[in-house]
């Protein structure tokens, strides 16, 4: 295999990351952050960094280290920990949390554009009809996992990126005053560091670091060489994580320069609002049709990462790909029809307070017992969980 193609595959590879972990959250947040921060905007975007960049680089990295094998990675904590932590995760990025959530911000952003109004009028029936084409769409892409990353790399990121940095340099070209913003700077960090959090990269990057070192290992050149394939792996997650930090940082701006309007608006809202304030009409239902494929390349990323689980950890492999595919796709519909509000409370809960920092702690550890030797990890493990679930209880 000769250089072009090699690069032609990492760069393959760094768009499906950057597609994949570019969903809902990544519109909503930064968008919502720089709406806090106005002028202040880099002190929020700095903590942001920290829990929405790093964290999921770090997740990769573990995973590498770990050759894309989650239940080792989760099983230093001990079969039955290990299991748990697996089991939950996959409700967070499948049915419960990440798939909802990208199908109700792409409903948001499309609702303006369905041509049937009575339908626009009864939401929840609407909604369940957008949920069940949505996710029917999302099986047809994800039924053949050999061609996932050549989905979201070659044709969905172009297009996501080419409509982001469409709206992006339209609204920098329109700014004119940022919103003054009268909180303390580290209050505004704090911010920032909490709504990074609450994209749930970390998660994706773990389950979905087993379907790009899958990848890596066909490519007939590298798949006996691990230092090379970790290697690639980790270009392709910087490059990818580097694009999506370029998308952070124009979000934020777009929040801090144009939600003067505003400010009492849902977070689901927001960037529907400032599309069509930019954009007008015609604009907006490009970017409109971009966020539905922003989202879509989430689902059919992390869609066949629980059905893989279903079929051999709930069904010990008794059911095909497929139908542990549709199963997961049908457990994600009610939840897809209550909301965006609704399920972005969800995310913002326990998960956010408890899960997240046992998953960070458990990553760090990892890392550093592949690279350091480090062996401690359940004590770290549970003194994180005990002391998170303990503050979380507190600030009731």
């Amino acid at each position: 295999m000769n250089q072009a193609i090699t690069q032609k595959n990492l760069l393959s590879l760094s768009l499906a990351i950057f597609c994949l972990l570019f969903g809902a959250g990544n519109l909503i947040y930064p968008l919502a952050m720089g709406r806090s921060a106005g002028n202040l905007t880099p002190f929020g975007m700095i903590g942001f960094f920290i829990t929405a960049i790093f964290l999921p680089l770090a997740g990769l990295v573990g995973m590498i280290l770990f050759d894309g094998n989650y239940r080792s990675f989760f099983y230093r904590l001990g079969t039955f920990a290990g299991s748990f932590l697996i089991s939950l995760s996959m409700l967070i990025i499948g049915p419960v949390v990440v798939i909802p959530r990208c199908v109700t911000l792409a409903y948001t952003m499309v609702a303006p554009f369905i041509p049937i109004a009575f339908l626009r009028q009864i939401t929840p029936f609407s909604s369940f009809i957008f949920s069940c084409l949505f996710l029917s769409l999302a099986a047809a892409l994800a039924y053949r996992k050999s061609r996932v990353v050549t989905v979201l790399g070659n044709i969905i990121a172009p297009m996501l990126l080419g409509s982001t940095i469409l709206i992006i340099g339209k609204g920098i070209i329109s700014a004119k005053t940022a919103i003054v913003s009268s909180l303390p700077a580290l209050t505004l960090f704090k911010t920032g560091f909490m709504m990074g959090y609450q994209t749930l990269d970390l998660l994706g990057t773990i389950f979905f670091a087993s379907i790009i070192i899958s990848i890596l290992k066909q490519m007939s050149s590298i798949k006996d060489n691990v230092n090379t394939l970790a290697i690639t792996g980790l270009k392709a997650g910087l490059i990818g994580l580097s694009l999506l930090a370029c998308v952070y940082i124009g979000m934020g701006f777009l929040g801090a320069f144009h939600s003067h309007d505003c400010l009492n608006v849902d977070p689901g809202e927001l960037f529907r609002l400032i599309s069509f304030s930019l954009l007008q009409a015609n604009g907006a239902a490009i970017i409109s049709i971009t966020v539905f494929l922003a989202c879509l390349s989430t689902v059919v990323g992390l869609s066949p990462v629980v059905a893989d689980y279903i079929k051999m950890a709930l069904f010990n492999n008794r059911i095909n790909y497929l139908s542990a595919l549709i199963i997961t796709l049908l457990l994600s519909i009610p939840l897809s029809t209550v909301g965006l509000s609704y399920v972005l409370m969800i995310a913002g809960g326990p998960i956010v307070y408890i899960l997240y920092p046992t998953l960070i702690v458990l990553t760090l550890c990892n890392i550093a017992y592949k690279m350091y030797g480090f062996s401690y990890v359940k004590f770290p493990v549970a003194i994180t969980t005990f002391i998170a679930i303990a503050t979380y209880i507190c600030s009731f």
